[in-house]
């Protein structure tokens, strides 16, 4: 049986899309319709419904999409092995990791391991923390490099590379910015723009005011960092981001019954191989920390 076959049925059943599967496998939509067929052919049953636009697994996709899980896994899980053993450093590596890291924290450490490692392709994929660490733990990438998860996930390793302490700021004529004596109390009178509530940001940042028996007022949400620091630039309310990001357009507000910190590292599976390439990144993060 063809593992791109498989593959693609996995990608189509993952995102409910021939198109959105295409685009996540960089192949056509007609190459994906294609392996899917073929794959419903040699097994003589049709694994999805197509209803319009919807795409929906049949009876017999539904039973298939575990055990074509376990093939990939185990196939990749050999892969890896048998790159350990042969001790060189190449093959694809798929590594997912939010915006806010391959824009402010990665980039030099991806120019040393590819200058390093010439023979690596790297799949870099860009997506929210949390969704990064589904995805690990799925198998569909083999590393993540996210803010870690604020409680332990079931099979998930993790390893901290930055510490990224974070800081409540307004913009520089923010009422608050002018305010001598401030207290944590006094921010409940104004909005905020926060990272949206599933991630791991806005959590720590609920968790730290609600010891304060405070619930911040939320005018408006959004998961990209750079996004909420323009927000807060123009005024729109008050925020919190990593210290890294201060600048002139940002006021940083002395808050210091207000401690806010969060964790930037690695996360990988911890029941599966990791080939050459992943423990090679690895250990160029670890110089980091």
């Amino acid at each position: 049986m063809d593992t791109q076959n498989l593959a693609a049925f996995l990608e189509v059943a993952a995102s409910g899309s021939f198109s959105r599967a295409a685009e996540r496998l960089h192949l056509s939509q007609p190459a994906v319709s294609k392996r899917v067929a073929a794959l419903e052919a040699q097994l003589g049953q049709a694994l999805f419904d197509r209803v319009g636009r919807r795409v929906r697994l049949t009876d017999a996709g539904r039973s298939l999409q575990p055990y074509a899980q376990q093939a990939l896994e185990r196939i990749e899980d050999g892969r890896r092995a048998l790159s350990q053993r042969s001790g060189v450093v190449a093959g694809q590596l798929t590594i997912g990791t939010s915006h806010h890291i391959g824009l402010h924290r990665l980039p030099p450490v991806l120019r040393a391991y590819t200058q390093r490692y010439p023979r690596v392709d790297l799949d870099l994929r860009f997506m929210d923390s949390e969704d990064a660490c589904e995805a690990v733990l799925r198998g569909e990438l083999e590393l993540g490099i996210v803010t870690l998860p604020l409680q332990p996930l079931p099979n998930l390793e993790t390893r901290r590379v930055w510490p990224d302490p974070l800081a409540v700021v307004v913009a520089p004529d923010h009422p608050l910015a002018r305010q001598r004596r401030l207290r944590p109390a006094d921010l409940a009178a104004h909005p905020a723009v926060l990272p949206d509530e599933r991630t791991y940001t806005h959590r720590i940042v609920r968790r730290a005011f609600a010891r304060l028996h405070l619930t911040p007022r939320v005018r408006l949400a959004t998961n990209y960092l750079e996004t909420l620091k323009m927000l807060v630039a123009i005024g729109l309310g008050w925020s919190v981001l990593p210290r890294s990001m201060l600048d002139g357009s940002l006021h940083a507000l002395r808050l210091p019954q207000v401690s806010l910190q969060r964790e930037l590292g690695a996360v990988w599976h911890r029941r599966r191989s990791l080939s050459a390439a992943a423990q090679a990144l690895l250990t160029l993060l670890a110089q980091q920390a």
